[in-house]
């Protein structure tokens, strides 16, 4: 999974991040974590990531991923173990929205350039993402026709 340096969830009214954004060891830990499926201890990352960093900036890692919000964690012991509070895949559709809003902003005139160049990229690299781009826009116009939102 690619991240970018964009901003990630848990987004307030004005469309900005609560959480600042990842760094290249933050984004490494959450795919690891992502990839494990369960509890993971500071070791057990110090481990997979084959001992090559200090066990403490893991221990850090962890702990500022935990303050983010993105990583649970519970106390066994003297160890932490973390486990990720958030999917890879709503991670990456937080991040999407929040470029898109961005991009968007709340201004008719700024959304149509930004529409306009979104159907330009997707019709010259691929006509069937385009047919599903206008199938999910007539979903979108039922739903909003009939009072209920389709499940995302």
């Amino acid at each position: 999974m690619n991240f970018s340096r964009f901003l990630t969830s848990r987004f307030n009214r004005q469309g900005r991040s609560a959480l600042p954004e990842l760094g290249p060891l933050e984004r490494e830990v959450m795919q690891l974590i992502w990839a494990h499926k369960q509890e993971v201890s500071v070791r057990d990352v110090h481990q997979a990531l084959a001992e090559r960093l200090a066990y403490t900036t893991l221990m850090t890692t962890l702990d500022r991923l935990h303050k983010k919000g993105l990583l649970d964690r519970r106390k066994e012991g003297r160890a932490f173990f973390y486990s990720a509070c958030i999917s890879a895949e709503d991670f990456e559709r937080n991040l999407t929205r929040n470029v898109i809003d961005r991009l968007l902003g709340h201004d008719e005139q700024t959304a149509e350039p930004v529409l306009a160049c979104i159907v330009d990229a997707v019709s010259a690299n691929d006509h069937q993402l385009l047919d599903e781009l206008e199938r999910l826009i007539q979903e979108k116009r039922r739903a909003s026709l009939s009072g209920s939102e389709p499940k995302e």
